[in-house]
């Protein structure tokens, strides 16, 4: 799955370690997500969307889709 995490991340001049606190995950968490190979759980999902304002759609992109 891929995903915009690191373009909304940037925009807002946060690193990793500032989204990992707003989410309260790992730093590494945040870095797996964004390099692709973690995909969030659903829960996880609603939280960066809520954060975003934004909905897990634009968020994250379903390679099969």
């Amino acid at each position: 799955m891929k995903n915009r995490l690191k373009v909304l991340r940037a925009e807002r001049d946060w690193t990793q370690a500032d989204l990992a606190n707003k989410l309260d995950v790992s730093r590494q968490t945040i870095n797996s997500i964004e390099k692709d190979k973690y995909d969030p759980s659903l829960p996880l999902a609603f939280k960066v969307a809520r954060l975003f304002q934004q909905s897990i759609e634009s968020i994250f992109i379903d390679n099969e889709a």
